[in-house]
């Protein structure tokens, strides 16, 4: 028990810290994305399984379809179950997703008992070594300024 604990400490204390991590609101997320994103291409290849999918507020997400490649699909409309989905489904035709013809549909607990389809309006390819760098400076500024605000609170008393 007492090798665990120092153990037990360290993981505690990551996940607190991360808890109490600003998170970025789904406007500044998307701006964000936007800026890494490319020009719409008409549709891309569906790799029959994806890699992963998150949800930008109710109105666009970004599709993972292998570990070093994603796509910023924005959708026509709110598309009011996303943020709270679960699971999704996306169609396809021929192999492929296209923009203005294909949907991507919220499932799983927490979305309404009907069904409804959110239209992709366009669909860009991210720069992922990019976004993801963009984000490590803004993880590593966010920190500088919260460590910053913490020794200005500790210096006025």
């Amino acid at each position: 028990m007492s090798r665990l604990f120092p153990f037990l400490a360290v993981i505690v204390a990551s996940l607190a810290a991360c808890a109490s991590g600003p998170r970025m609101d789904p406007v500044e997320r998307l701006a964000i994305l936007e800026a890494h994103a490319g020009e719409p291409v008409n549709s891309i290849r569906h790799p029959g399984r994806f890699s992963g999918w998150n949800a930008v507020g109710s109105s666009a997400l970004v599709l993972h379809t292998r570990p070093r490649e994603a796509f910023l699909l924005d959708l026509s409309g709110p598309c009011s179950d996303l943020p709270f989905a679960q699971a999704i489904h996306v169609s396809s035709r021929a192999g492929s997703i296209a923009s203005r013809f294909d949907y991507v549909m919220p499932m799983g607990p927490g979305t309404s008992s009907i069904r409804i389809r959110c239209h992709i309006r366009s669909i860009r390819p991210l720069d992922v070594a990019a976004l993801r760098q963009s984000e490590q400076e803004l993880r590593e500024a966010t920190s500088v300024e919260r460590e910053d605000d913490a020794q200005q609170d500790g210096s006025g008393d």
